[in-house]
């Protein structure tokens, strides 16, 4: 069974950076599409970013320019480096997987990913 961990959130300052690790097993990892969704309180789950089995990146507007997902395929890791934060970033960030079928417009959708993480809370403070 695959499993997620991720590691790496806590307390920052508004314009500050953090960077987000999510440690993979149980699954050829390179075969899989990765991403990072995120959850505020009394919010939806919603798409923050993913990366292609090939290394296509995608993201959500609202962190085009601050954020950059990565993957280390010979680690089975992924990471997510986020700059400029700000505190509407405040959420619990999730990382998941799913086979990589190729229909890139899926990547955007939580249904899409069958493997979760347990999250990582990241708190931006003004």
């Amino acid at each position: 069974q695959v499993q997620l961990v991720e590691s790496g959130g806590g307390l920052v300052q508004a314009g500050g950076s953090l960077r987000l690790s999510c440690a993979a097993s149980g699954r050829i990892f390179s075969s899989d599409v990765l991403a990072w969704f995120r959850q505020a309180p009394g919010k939806e789950r919603e798409f923050v970013a993913a990366i292609s089995s090939i290394g296509g990146t995608y993201y959500a507007d609202s962190v085009k320019g601050r954020f950059t997902i990565s993957r280390n395929n010979a680690e089975n890791t992924m990471y997510l480096q986020m700059n400029s934060l700000k505190p509407e970033d405040t959420a619990v960030y999730s990382c998941a997987a799913q086979h990589d079928w190729g229909s890139t417009n899926a990547y955007y959708t939580r249904g899409h990913y069958i493997y979760w993480g347990q999250g990582t809370q990241v708190t931006v403070s003004s």
